[in-house]
């Protein structure tokens, strides 16, 4: 049984009937039927469907967001963008799929050789709860524009959205089951991967979760692709434009509660910068409305889980009690649901647990440093390497700091995100592989050389 709580209330708004293992390997079955002859589609057949499913999550959007505000906190006025980011990423590869994909020739003793992109099946995608429409489509559109068929298995914190995507595909007009909605427990999650009939798993999740999903896929020699937590660094050099600094600083760190793997959480600030740049972030954090996530107004909604809440507070009371300042916040709330409080940390130092652990949630942990040499050694001190950001006047310089980073992307004077014409994706315990762009459709393809005399 699948429940989902809402979050601003804490209390159970609905269950769902779990597929059992028999009923799971039915839909597996159903979608590699599906693959027989989805591969065999034009690009230009491929891309009509992508943007017919676009075309219905835009018409549900209102819809969606209010299933992500009851089922995991996101306020209404993130829920609706975030829909149709979604609907971008489908449209988005409708139309570059096959420019991506096209055969490449390749100099040899051949009379002709080169490499052609072919699907590689039917593919495993395991999501999280904390965007749901977002997450789903940058494992959809790619894979199902390169001619695989999809199954999704999503958080059981949020089914009635996992179940939206699903619909819009019916409504679209979609061939059937070329994405399958698996609606399950995690205890099924291993029996899926294993299935003989997947080809590959891609998995966004915790670093704990992935690592699982990785030994599993790779016990079967399944290819995978993770994306996982994050502790991106923000490094703010004092000759930077610090008032536009603080505003993408507190963007990055608020966006859905603070419940993003690649929010700016640890903000490394030039030793002669702290002075004017702290009481900036402090205003802005302090500006924010929390509530609600129905609610138009409201910036901040709650926590997903009340788990995740205690966990967050755990990491808090512990930098402060290391010697860390607390400017807001940082007080668990008796109240109703599973709100934190917007909190801003001062004084973290490496040691301290929100350095050093990801924190999922509304604080922003502030750490002096000298110059921007220690701003990257402080900013590599870490078991993640997903995103991290440098804001400085010094463009041309700044290029070259960012090739010192440990990420696997950079932003320069800008805030660090997803774009479906870009490549995202970690090292480090934030995981393999790429999403998005041209990299992340030759994820699951085989990339087949055809050698000719």
């Amino acid at each position: 049984m699948l429940t989902a709580n809402n979050p601003f209330t804490g209390e159970k708004i609905a269950e769902y009937e779990s597929l059992d293992a028999e009923q799971v390997s039915a839909r597996i079955g159903q979608a590699s039927e599906a693959f027989a002859t989805w591969r065999h589609t034009s690009f230009a057949e491929r891309a009509k469907v992508l943007t017919a499913v676009a075309a219905e999550l835009r018409k549900r959007k209102s819809t969606i967001a209010q299933y992500m505000a009851d089922e995991m906190g996101k306020p209404v006025r993130e829920g609706e963008p975030e829909v149709e980011k979604a609907a971008w990423c489908a449209e988005y590869y409708a139309e570059h799929a096959e420019e991506y994909l096209t055969s490449e020739s390749l100099p040899s003793d051949a009379s002709h050789s080169y490499v052609c992109y072919q699907p590689l099946g039917t593919l495993l995608g395991i999501l999280p709860w904390n965007a749901p429409l977002w997450l789903a489509f940058r494992y959809l559109a790619p894979a199902l524009m390169a001619g695989n068929t999809c199954v999704m298995k999503h958080d059981p914190n949020v089914p009635a959205s996992a179940q939206s995507i699903a619909d819009a595909f019916v409504a679209a007009g979609a061939p059937e089951n070329i994405m399958v909605n698996l609606p399950v427990e995690t205890s099924l999650v291993e029996k899926a991967i294993r299935d003989p009939r997947i080809a590959a798993v891609s998995f966004t999740g915790s670093a704990g979760a992935g690592s699982k999903v990785a030994a599993v896929a790779g016990s079967e020699i399944k290819p995978c692709v993770l994306e996982l937590g994050g502790s991106d660094p923000c490094i703010v050099l004092a000759d930077a434009d610090l008032e536009a600094a603080a505003d993408v600083a507190v963007l990055s760190r608020i966006i859905n509660a603070g419940q993003s793997c690649i929010a700016a959480k640890r903000i490394l600030v030039e030793e002669s910068a702290m002075d004017k740049f702290v009481p900036m972030l402090k205003s802005r954090l302090q500006a924010l409305k929390m509530g609600d996530p129905k609610d138009e107004q409201t910036q901040v909604g709650p926590i997903a889980r009340r788990d995740l809440q205690l966990n967050l507070h755990r990491q808090v009371s512990e930098t402060v009690e290391a010697g860390a300042k607390c400017l807001l916040g940082g007080e668990l709330p008796d109240s109703a649901g599973y709100f934190y409080p917007v909190t801003l940390l001062t004084e973290v130092t490496a040691q301290m647990t929100a350095f050093r652990e990801e924190t999922f949630g509304p604080v922003m942990a502030v750490t002096s440093v000298s110059g921007i040499e220690e701003a990257i050694e402080l900013a590599n001190d870490s078991d993640y390497g997903l995103g991290a950001a440098i804001w400085t006047a010094d463009v041309k310089q700044a290029e070259q700091w960012a090739q010192q980073i440990d990420a696997g992307q950079v932003a320069i004077n800008g805030i660090v995100k997803t774009d479906p014409r870009l490549p995202s994706g970690g090292i480090k315990r934030s995981g393999f592989g790429r999403e998005l762009g041209p990299h992340g459709i030759k994820e699951f393809v085989n990339a087949k050389q055809i050698w000719v005399k």
